[in-house]
């Protein structure tokens, strides 16, 4: 039989002994909370009045003297041959990802500021009207700096839009009519791309009244038309480092590229549940048994309180430290695209290097 999680809340749809795709634009009945699926508790409040008294929010003077040397690199999109496939990093955690044909946004935030936060300190690495035209788009939860509502209003609202259960209301109310909302382990398919949804250790929220009332995960995209090798890729959204990754991979061997968050994480009382930081990054990739990992979640908006530089030079030394390939390690600057064909790493276009910085012990 299938591996198979079965939950009281969806379980898949199964024909014999495989899993058949959920319907695409299917509109489902979900519980009110998905409270259940947290692997660890949210902070209380006092958590949250330690965090106001140690200012522990946002970097020190001394932690954003270094902006200027974030990595930003704009290039065009590269060509994509035939059977292969394609990344370029528009900035924190959106992608552009061309595979099967398809043009696939992933967490889309083109607005220079977000609710709660100052404005981005780099800007998006692709200007809109440079993109090609958007097939689908995937969503990995509803938190500000993943699901953005001006950016999205720039799409026509017949796109296909890929999302976690119980997110599908908030699409269709702004005008979204082809919504998929898929539950762990599930997965749908358009035009030869199948879209897998996966867990995460994380959470969600929007307002005050809807903690957790939508479902939080990663998506694995991959071109199922067997016209080549684009790849299998694992975008991971926001997440804190457990055993999810290695259950990932057990159930989606072969991921050719993972792209992974590596910023937000201090201080580790705080986030530690819910983000990773640059050394759990790299053992969420040995977990997972990718190819090659790609950063992401950093040197875009000031969610935290690590120094901006900290993220990739910490991320450098732990892979250094743990032995891995050195070209297995794709940090590209935003605005970098690397290119994917049967588990090879080209690069498709002179990609500036992601920061000339001095890699620095970890801590």
């Amino acid at each position: 039989m299938t591996d198979r999680t079965e939950t009281p809340l969806a379980p898949p749809v199964v024909s014999g002994d495989v899993v058949t795709p959920r319907p695409l634009g299917e509109v489902r009945t979900w519980p009110r909370s998905f409270a259940d699926r947290l692997t660890a508790p949210l902070p209380g409040v006092r958590s949250m009045s330690r965090l106001a008294r140690e200012h522990a929010i946002r970097p020190n003077a001394e932690g954003l003297r270094h902006i200027h040397r974030l990595p930003y690199a704009p290039e065009p999109l590269p060509p994509v041959p035939a059977g292969a496939a394609s990344v370029t990093w528009a900035g924190h955690a959106s992608w552009i990802i061309r595979t099967g044909g398809l043009t696939v946004l992933a967490d889309p935030v083109w607005s220079r500021r977000i609710l709660g936060t100052p404005a981005r300190i780099t800007p998006v690495g692709v200007r809109w009207e440079d993109l090609p035209p958007v097939d689908a788009v995937v969503i990995s939860h509803n938190h500000y700096d993943h699901l953005d509502a001006p950016t999205l209003r720039r799409l026509p609202r017949h796109t296909p839009l890929f999302v976690p259960a119980g997110l599908g209301a908030w699409c269709r109310r702004r005008g979204f009519g082809n919504v998929t909302e898929l539950d762990w382990w599930e997965h749908a398919e358009l035009d030869g791309v199948r879209f897998d949804f996966v867990p995460a250790h994380h959470w969600s929220r929007r307002t005050l009244t809807d903690t957790c009332r939508s479902l939080w995960g990663g998506w694995v995209v991959q071109d199922t038309t067997g016209t080549g090798d684009g790849g299998r890729i694992y975008f991971a959204g926001d997440s804190g480092y457990g055993h999810w990754f290695a259950e990932i991979g057990r159930r989606h061997p072969g991921i050719d590229l993972a792209l992974l968050p590596i910023g937000a994480y201090e201080p580790r009382w705080w986030l530690g549940d819910v983000h990773t930081d640059p050394e759990e990054a790299v053992q969420a990739y040995e977990d997972l048994g990718a190819h090659a990992m790609a950063p992401m979640h950093w040197a875009t908006f000031l969610l935290s309180a690590e120094p901006v530089l900290e993220p990739l030079t910490r991320l450098r030394t732990a892979w250094q430290r743990a032995g891995h390939p050195r070209d297995r390690l794709w940090d590209l600057p935003i605005g970098g695209s690397r290119l994917l064909t049967a588990r090879r790493a080209d690069v498709t276009a002179p990609t500036t290097p992601a920061s000339g910085a001095t890699p620095r012990a970890p801590r």
